[in-house]
Formats: structure tokens, C-alpha cells, sequence
């Protein structure tokens, strides 16, 4: 199957043809699409005799390309109902009466500029459908975001995102503003099933079924608290959609020296213990090193339960319930990767029994509070 994607370098195209050349070269089989899909790319800079050829090989096209921050108002008729007339007009002229999608926006309900050349672009497409019998997938899309978008162009997310992990202050003029999302993966997904004939309809026009709303207030405030994540080594709700989608948005903007950050070791001549995530629903992650010949732990826990990960080196954990006298042992070692875990009501330690240094990851369901620890001291 040839695809023809107009706009190939823009937002939508670019995540589009990412996902057509991972499922063309085997590695995304997700779609349950066969892997003989050709993309053929066109953009702005692309020479007008491929355009031609395309036009006449292609088997399904998505028009992606189109006009939304022109120099001149003129401008917007040209790229956004020009450009298609001359795409239909190719496709006419080769017989080829293949499917095609058009990215259209809901600014075509309304009088101004942009949204009259889309409007006049639908009309262009539904003509050339009921002319030529070929299948016309319209869609006008709200507001998008995700990764590769452009900020500080027609995008809230996008410039927020960049601003905010940055350093740079935003702008809110109304933050009751209510916002319609749709999240590029969930895009391509449409588009995809559109490729495969199973789109989404409502009334006239193809859509997006999953579809975010949130005010502009609440979602400055949401990408604002990503940024004191980091300093507090804390992460968001990952079991809200919209909350996911909005963090892995807001990485994609981080400046390329910030990637990494540091975290607070708290060391001594024992070794020493890092936190590395604190989560409000799903406990706290951390690292232990311990040197040789080192015991830690020696305390027991009413609520608070944990999981070791011995990833390094070798030594024993013990346990001892804290009204008996038996003592349990578990061997741990990084050449045996098996996780141990901690119940509460039991005195529990380990020791380093190697000559380097041993590696744990802990997990503990809850986070440290000081002011509630559930630590006590016992001697296992």
C-alpha cells in the first residue's frame, strides 16, 4: 500500500509517518496492519514532479498540509484551499479515486480567515467525493498536543509546556477558559483506523473519540506542578489519562541540558540512601548501598510494607517477628534477581556479606513522613 502523507513535516505528519515507517519496517505491529505500506512524504520544500507521481500511485492520502500563522490573511484561502484544489485536481486527473483524509479544524464554523479556507477546503473535498465516488474522510480537529509540536505558534500546551520547563513566565487572560484536547497518540490512532476503514463518525465529519477537556487555569497548573516534581522526586497520577498524556508532553520540552537532575544521597561511613520517586497512591522508591560487613534496618513497621531488590553484590536478610524468637533468613545476591518482601509486624534487617558493595532498590508503600515514621527500632 502506497501512502501519501501532504504536510509530512508538520506536527500531525511528522508523528503520522513515524508510526506508518515503524509499522512498515515490522517494528509496530500494534495496528494489526500488514508491513507492506510505502510512505511517500510531501511537504513544502518537496519537488512538485513527486507530487505528481504520488498522486498517481498512492492508494490512501492524508492531507495534513495547510496554512495557520501566514505573513498576510491572503494567505490562508491560498495554503489551506489552494493546496487542495491543486492535490484533488492531480488525483482527478490520474483517475485516482483513492480515500482521502483532510485535516480540517472546528475554526471552520467560524467568519474569520483561517476558518473560511477551511470551510472552503471541506466543500472542495465533498465535491471531488460526490464527483469522483472517491471515500472523503473529513475531520476537524480541537485543539492538539504532544510531543514535536511547535510552541509559541497555535498550540497552548505546546507553549506552556515550553515556558514552564524553561523557566519562562506564561500568559493567562481567562483561566475559566475551558479547553477541548485531543493527544497526538490518540490522533494517529484515528488516523490508522482511518487507513484501515474503521473510522470515527459524528453527524458529517470523521472525529477523534477520546477527547480531554480542562480549563486554561487548571492546566497551567498541572504543567507548573511537573516542574516542582522534580525537586520534590515525585510524580503525578498516572492513572488519569489526561494528567499522563500532559507529562510526557511537558518532557519532550525540557531544555537537552536538563535532562538529568540530581537527587539527595544521604551518606555515611555505612553507605548510603537515596530517594529516587515519591508517589501519592503508590509509595516511595529509593536505592541502598551498603558497604562490607554493613547491617541496616533492625526495625519493624505497623503499616508501612516494603520490597528489596538486592541488584548488586551479595548478603542475607533476616526477619524475626516481633513477639517471637525465630529468626528467618533469605540469601540475596545481584546474580539472582528475586524481589523479598518485608511484612509488617516483623524486625527486619540486612547485611553485606560480600567484599564490595551491595546494591539495593527499595520500594516502600508509603512515603517518609517524619512526623510519622512507623519505624522502630528492634534488634532482629
Amino acid at each position: 500500500m502506497n501512502v501519501l502523507v501532504t504536510g509530512a513535516k508538520g506536527f500531525v505528519g511528522k508523528n503520522l509517518c513515524a508510526t506508518l515507517k515503524n509499522i512498515a519496517e515490522g517494528k509496530d505491529k500494534s495496528f494489526g496492519i500488514p508491513a507492506d505500506i510505502t510512505v511517500f512524504e510531501y511537504d513544502v520544500d518537496t519537488a512538485p514532479e513527486r507530487l505528481d507521481a504520488w498522486c498517481r500511485d498512492c492508494n490512501f492520502v492524508f492531507h495534513l498540509a495547510g496554512v495557520n500563522r501566514p505573513k498576510d490573511a491572503a494567505e490562508f484561502m491560498e495554503g489551506n484551499f489552494g493546496f487542495t484544489d491543486v492535490l484533488l485536481t492531480k488525483l482527478e486527473a490520474y483517475g485516482n479515486a483513492c480515500p482521502i483524509m483532510i485535516s480540517s479544524s472546528t475554526q471552520a464554523a467560524l467568519d474569520n480567515p483561517y476558518g473560511r479556507s477551511k470551510l472552503a477546503g471541506e466543500e472542495r473535498m465533498r465535491q471531488y467525493g460526490a464527483k469522483t465516488g472517491a471515500k472523503t474522510l473529513i475531520y476537524r480537529f480541537p485543539n492538539l498536543f504532544g510531543k514535536w509540536c511547535r510552541p509559541n505558534y497555535n498550540s497552548v500546551v505546546a507553549t506552556f509546556s515550553h515556558n514552564i520547563a524553561h523557566g519562562l513566565q506564561i500568559r493567562i487572560d481567562n483561566p475559566d477558559t475551558v479547553l477541548r484536547l485531543a493527544y497526538i497518540d490518540d490522533v494517529v490512532a484515528e488516523l490508522i483506523a482511518a487507513l484501515q476503514g474503521k473510522e470515527h463518525r459524528a453527524g458529517d465529519f470523521c472525529c477523534v473519540p477520546t477527547v480531554h477537556e480542562i480549563s486554561l487555569g487548571e492546566l497551567a497548573a498541572v504543567l507548573g506542578s511537573f516542574r516542582a516534581a522534580r525537586q520534590e522526586y515525585s510524580l503525578p497520577d498516572m492513572g488519569d489519562a489526561l494528567t499522563r498524556k500532559l507529562y510526557a508532553t511537558y518532557l519532550s520540552y525540557l531544555p537537552e541540558t536538563e535532562f538529568s537532575y540530581p537527587l539527595c544521597s544521604h551518606e555515611d561511613a555505612r553507605g548510603s540512601f537515596t530517594e529516587i520517586l515519591r508517589t501519592a497512591d503508590r509509595g516511595q522508591f529509593s536505592v541502598n548501598i551498603s558497604k562490607p560487613g554493613i547491617v541496616k534496618g533492625n526495625h519493624w513497621h505497623h503499616t508501612k510494607n516494603e520490597k528489596f531488590l538486592v541488584v548488586s553484590g551479595e548478603g542475607v536478610i533476616r526477619f524475626r517477628r516481633i513477639d517471637g524468637d525465630e529468626i528467618i533468613e533469605y540469601r540475596v545476591s545481584g546474580d539472582k534477581l528475586e524481589v523479598v518482601d518485608i511484612p509488617t509486624g516483623y524486625t527486619h534487617n540486612i547485611e553485606n556479606l560480600g567484599d564490595t558493595d551491595m546494591v539495593t532498590f527499595m520500594w516502600a508503600s508509603e512515603c517518609f513522613d517524619p512526623d510519622k515514621p512507623d519505624t522502630y527500632f528492634l534488634e532482629v
